[in-house]
């Protein structure tokens, strides 16, 4: 069955989701300049540092973020194969419009309904 008719499960379901909060869509558009505490991802925030935790969590529990123990410091680092996933069911979801558009068009012409 080909990919675009495929359901998203529930690991981009909640990607999607966590994408849906500017701070989390933020968060990882710093991750993707490299690992980062978060400390280290609050400090342009003006949240505290349990609530960037709060958002971390929910981005790691969608799988856009592992976290790791370095001794003390417990980096960040995103997880671009989930990326990866979303921007493939993003880009099979167009297709299939794209396809389904030219052939509605295709068909307008062909009745000598659009010109």
């Amino acid at each position: 069955m080909p990919s675009s008719l495929v359901a998203p499960g529930p690991d981009l379901d909640s990607a999607f989701a966590a994408l849906g909060d500017p701070v989390r869509r933020a968060l990882l558009a710093r991750l993707a300049q490299g690992d980062a505490t978060v400390g280290e991802l609050a400090e342009p925030f003006e949240l505290t540092q349990q609530a960037i935790s709060h958002h971390i969590g929910v981005l790691r529990r969608c799988g856009l973020v592992d976290q790791r123990r370095e001794g003390t410091r417990r980096p960040c680092r995103l997880r671009v194969e989930q990326l990866a996933l979303l921007g493939t069911w993003i880009d099979d979801q167009r297709r299939t419009w794209d396809d389904r558009l030219d052939a509605l068009a295709e068909h307008l012409s062909d009745d000598g309904v659009a010109r």
